[in-house]
């Protein structure tokens, strides 16, 4: 069973934050590491974001300085006490927006050469923030280098646009924005595409799979994101068809990457709507693929001690994770959730967001509901 450092990789409003306070109640043996790469993306040297183009902005977040390198340190740092690190994290933090050409971050791209390996997560080595141009590697979509994605055991955890794009707009127009900081909405940040670029680079290589979760089903599908917005072939740079050097899902006699079946790591796709309907059950599923010992007093975090801890943890993003926040457990929602027709959809959207607002919510849905259905397909059933 795998040991690695866990990195849930997710998109926004997934209810992933709710997730991730399971295991915050696990600190005797798990240290959790709360959307880490966002410093990077949004306010670092090598941001890849244009949300804060002003100086002033980044250099109050207190992340001017902070590169993808800091934050594997950081991840380092967490490894140190001989707890297990859980990463919560948003896989568009990885690449740059719009399927723009993503390069491995400068300050990583001589690492593969200067590094150590210490509790199971690519030791830095830090010698001040290195600018430039980064490296590029063949098919990695993302910044970090491959040698470092294979140091964690990698989940995902999805959510329906229909549900997941009016949250996350609602958290970025008034009165809601002046808390969160977001002032306007931005579809590149809806994070689907990512997810899945990111999903099937993960298996393709082998960082994945190709074993499905217990309880999920191997879809009949090629698994790879051909026609994703951009994103030639999931940017494979080559491969067709997302096979590696030949071998479709990098699987050859068995043998993934020089990893036995009994080490590969499950393919882990969770969605958010099995999450609160079944919580104890979508837990402890995901418990066993990762090796995470269950409780069941997991699901209940309503004493101060918890809730001090999650409020410092949660500072960084306020106003994002209010509801997180303020929950006492995770139980079954009373009442499963309604599909209502797109017509009813518009009509409330256009009540609480006014026309223009649910032309870009209605817009940004049909644009990620096809990456939503695929993920899906993966994920696991109780």
């Amino acid at each position: 069973m795998s040991s690695k450092p866990i990195f849930l990789a997710t998109h926004p409003r997934a209810c992933s934050t709710a997730f991730e306070r399971v295991f915050m109640t696990r600190r005797d043996i798990l240290e959790c590491a709360h959307e880490p790469f966002g410093d990077a993306f949004y306010y670092g040297p090598e941001r890849l974001s244009t949300r804060y183009d002003d100086e002033v902005s980044r250099i109050k977040s207190g992340f001017s300085k902070t590169t993808y390198r800091d934050v594997l340190n950081r991840l380092e740092r967490d490894g140190d006490h001989g707890k297990r690190v859980f990463i919560k994290d948003m896989a568009y933090y990885l690449m740059a927006p719009d399927g723009k050409p993503t390069t491995v971050a400068s300050s990583l791209s001589n690492d593969q050469a200067n590094s150590n390996t210490t509790n199971g997560v690519e030791k830095i080595i830090t010698n001040g923030h290195t600018k430039g141009v980064g490296t590029t590697e063949p098919g990695n979509p993302t910044v970090l280098p491959l040698d470092v994605m294979k140091k964690y055991h990698f989940a995902f955890l999805i959510r329906h646009p229909r549900r997941g794009i009016p949250s996350f707009y609602r958290c970025t127009i008034p009165p809601l924005d002046d808390v969160t900081g977001f002032k306007n909405f931005m579809s590149n940040e809806a994070g689907y595409l990512e997810l899945r670029v990111l999903f099937d680079y993960l298996r393709e290589q082998g960082v994945v799979g190709p074993r499905m979760a217990e309880g999920a089903e191997m879809p009949a599908v090629n698994g790879h994101a051909n026609g994703t917005n951009g994103y030639t072939n999931g940017h494979t740079n080559g491969h067709t068809n997302g096979e590696v050097n030949g071998h479709a899902n990098g699987q050859t006699n068995g043998h993934v990457n020089g990893h036995s079946k009994q080490d590969q790591i499950t393919v882990t796709v969770l969605d958010a709507d099995d999450l609160l309907d079944h919580p104890q059950e979508i837990v402890q599923a995901f418990c066993k693929e990762t090796g995470i010992p269950f409780t069941p007093d997991m699901l209940n975090w309503d004493n101060p001690d918890d809730q001090q801890y999650v409020e410092e943890a949660f500072s960084k993003w306020i106003g994002f994770h209010n509801d997180a926040i303020k929950s006492k457990n995770l139980s079954p929602r009373t009442h499963a959730h309604k599909v209502a027709t797109e017509e009813a959809e518009d009509q409330e959207w256009i009540e609480k967001y006014g026309e223009e607002g649910q032309k870009v919510i209605r817009e940004c849905v049909n644009e990620n509901i096809a990456h939503y259905e695929y993920l899906k397909q993966f994920a696991i059933k109780v």
